[in-house]
């Protein structure tokens, strides 16, 4: 079991996302409110905490939204997850792990100031199955 430490929005694609501490997560949409969301297989991201604080150690100023993605974890393996695995997100909503991973077409800021970004290999995606909100403090688990 893990919780969600932050929940990331942005206006537009390939900017950084802003922790709004709170969101709704729509059925076959994603995240409400973030430039990511639609009918596909990436409608929301995930990163855990303790990818970023790789890149912390390799002396980098990043946080959870930083890489773009829409939730933050802690305490849960992610890349561990294959595809099809199935989240419980808060006490509502429900995500299927879709992808793990992406393909970086161009390099980022991050990779530029490190030498390395941490989102191509271990951040997930997932698709919502069941929507409702989902907070800071909230509790990520993986569904039997």
């Amino acid at each position: 079991m893990g919780r969600i430490v932050a929940v990331c929005t942005s206006a537009q694609k390939g900017e950084r996302k802003k922790n709004t501490g709170r969101g709704n997560l729509v059925v076959d949409f994603g995240l409400e409110g973030d430039a990511h969301a639609g009918n596909w297989h990436r409608q929301v991201s995930l990163l855990a905490l303790e990818s970023i604080h790789k890149m912390r150690d390799m002396g980098l100023d990043v946080g959870p939204g930083d890489f773009a993605e829409n939730l933050t974890t802690e305490g849960i393996d992610l890349v561990s997850l294959p595809v099809g695995t199935r989240l419980r997100i808060g006490r509502e909503a429900e995500g299927e792990v879709t992808q793990i991973g992406k393909e970086c077409h161009s390099r980022c800021a991050i990779y530029y100031q490190a030498g390395d970004c941490v989102m191509p290999r271990e951040g997930i995606f997932i698709k919502i199955l069941a929507g409702g909100p989902v907070n800071v403090g909230d509790e990520i688990l993986v569904v039997d």
